[in-house]
């Protein structure tokens, strides 16, 4: 993931990644159209810039659509699911209380491995694309959430997870989007209290 207003161009990204323009163009061009990248005039990209209307808007869209899809989910579990579930979740949890920030990486990609478990459940097609595509355009600010929480000591953030573990397991669709909704708040209203401090980029 890049931080909020680093700037990309495609002989950066793909000397980086050691591969032709052409893909990357065309990896470029779809990030972009996610609203997940931003093409600027002198042909350069940039990520995002972490802004109050953004955060807001992100949050509410991720609400309405990752919450129906974590209700419709928690009717459809089975005792394996939850389990596998449950896996994740503990994995996610030791690496997140290491506080190594090399791990940064991994436990983004638990994270987004926890999540996408439930929500693939939830049996919709519809969904799915626009939870990916806000996934994609809230990625910047779900790293820069991560160092903001690590930076203030905040521990807590495990309790949501566990939260909504225990609500599938019950099949409470209710608790579930709950829980869902605590979770995926929280770094967004913390990005919000440092922006309104002026400490975010």
């Amino acid at each position: 993931l890049f931080a909020p207003g680093q700037v990309l161009t495609i002989r950066q990204l793909s000397d980086a990644l050691m591969t032709s323009t052409m893909p990357v163009r065309e990896a470029l061009g779809r990030l972009i159209t996610e609203q997940a990248l931003e093409a600027l005039p002198n042909r350069s990209i940039r990520v995002p810039l972490v802004t109050m209307d953004r955060i807001t808007d992100l949050l509410r869209a991720r609400i309405l659509i990752e919450g129906e899809a974590m209700a419709l989910a928690a009717v459809r579990m089975t005792p394996p699911l939850v389990a596998s579930i449950r896996t994740i979740m503990l994995e996610w949890e030791d690496m997140r209380l290491g506080g190594n920030p090399e791990t940064v990486d991994r436990e983004v990609t638990l994270n987004h491995a926890f999540h996408f478990a439930i929500y693939r459940a939830c049996g919709s097609s519809v969904l799915m694309p626009m939870i990916e595509s806000l996934w994609l355009q809230s990625g910047p600010f779900t790293r820069a959430a991560i160092y903001a929480f690590s930076e203030a000591g905040a521990q807590d953030a495990a309790r949501f997870h566990h939260d909504i573990v225990r609500a599938l397991e019950a099949g409470d669709a209710v608790g579930a989007r709950a829980a869902l909704v605590a979770d995926i708040s929280r770094p967004f209203a913390y990005l919000k209290d440092k922006l309104a401090k002026g400490v975010v980029t």
